[in-house]
């Protein structure tokens, strides 16, 4: 038998890190330092708007699920993987707040986290398009304020 080690996803999501901080980071045109720390000083109150619209739009999507539970099958897949990741979004969003207060790069990743939740749910949804996109603006955001976070 050979020995083969189990995937590891924390060395694959900080090699994918790396490479996508090299390329939004580095090569991708930089923000003005002025518009890196106003989106850092805003990054708590964005955070938190993002979890109330999400769980508003949210609550909605439960209501409207649990009214069509019969036919939802007809939906696909695809209503239910919006639904866990906006989930999965809200609640990466909710971790991070009282951390991007501090300027945490623990608090910096969760975002990077939900970003990357996003996308692969948009792509699952058959949204490619979109979740490009979605994913090349967030990613460039994140990636431009990432040095300010410690």
């Amino acid at each position: 038998m050979s020995d083969t080690k189990a995937p590891d996803y924390k060395s694959g999501l900080a090699q994918l890190e790396t490479t996508l901080e090299d390329f939004f980071g580095k090569k991708a045109p930089a923000l003005p330092e002025n518009v890196k720390d106003s989106l850092v000083s805003f990054a708590p109150y964005l955070a938190i708007i993002g979890v109330i619209i999400s769980v508003a739009g949210l609550l909605p999507l439960l209501g409207l699920g649990a009214m069509m539970g019969p036919w939802a099958a007809s939906f696909g897949i695809t209503y239910y993987v919006g639904a866990v990741g906006i989930v999965i979004s809200a609640v990466f969003d909710g971790l991070a707040v009282s951390g991007l207060f501090k300027k945490s790069l623990s608090a910096w990743r969760l975002l990077f986290y939900g970003s990357l939740v996003n996308a692969v749910a948009s792509v699952i949804q058959g949204n490619i398009v979109g979740a490009l996109l979605g994913a090349a603006i967030s990613l460039y955001f994140l990636f431009q304020v990432k040095s300010k976070y410690k």
